[in-house]
């Protein structure tokens, strides 16, 4: 008497095996990267009016190669550069070599192509936080104790209202320029 050795009958593992990779295709989630969240203008064919700017109206932060952070051409560590761009930003004309008012203050920013991403995105935290910083003042000394001279309206029209005094007052005037090779 012969024994046989009993077989797996195995022509349904390949259907499993594609339904199982089906399974963890749909289940699976990506991660895309979304970068840097920026509200552009809106698209014109038409070109921007030249643009006057004063000097002193101006902040110049670059980033060469090396990460390093100059700011007005002058070398300056990052964990500086809130604070600096927060007293140029406030300044009203104080000091008559910073800014005259935050309306017409701009940042101009700028990397080389060989900055890191790292750093690239340590200096754009910081100029966006001293806005976030001066808008958050802002707000606090509008609304520091005191009925709201828009009693008779709705908390969200009030907020609003709110919000879009403070955009006007302390608008984010933040220029990146492209990338290009700034040197060592």
């Amino acid at each position: 008497m012969a024994r046989t050795t009993p077989e797996i009958n195995a022509s349904s593992m390949a259907d499993i095996a594609f339904l199982l990779l089906v399974f963890f295709l749909v289940t699976t989630e990506i991660d895309i990267d979304e970068g840097i969240n920026v509200a552009l203008p809106p698209w014109s064919d038409v070109p921007p009016p030249p643009v006057e700017l004063n000097d002193k109206n101006t902040l110049t932060v670059l980033i060469n190669s090396r990460n390093q952070l100059l700011v007005e051409e002058e070398l300056d560590d990052i964990d500086n550069l809130r604070k600096r761009t927060v007293e140029f930003l406030s300044n009203n004309g104080r000091n008559p070599e910073l800014s005259t008012n935050p309306q017409e203050a701009v940042v101009s920013f700028k990397g080389d192509v060989g900055t890191s991403y790292e750093t690239y995105i340590q200096v754009y935290n910081e100029l966006r936080g001293a806005y976030n910083d001066l808008r958050n003042d802002l707000t606090r000394k509008k609304t520091n104790g005191r009925v709201s001279k828009f009693s008779d309206l709705d908390r969200a029209t009030r907020d609003s209202i709110l919000i879009e005094e403070i955009k006007f007052e302390m608008p984010i005037r933040l220029s990146e320029a492209e990338p290009t090779k700034l040197g060592k």
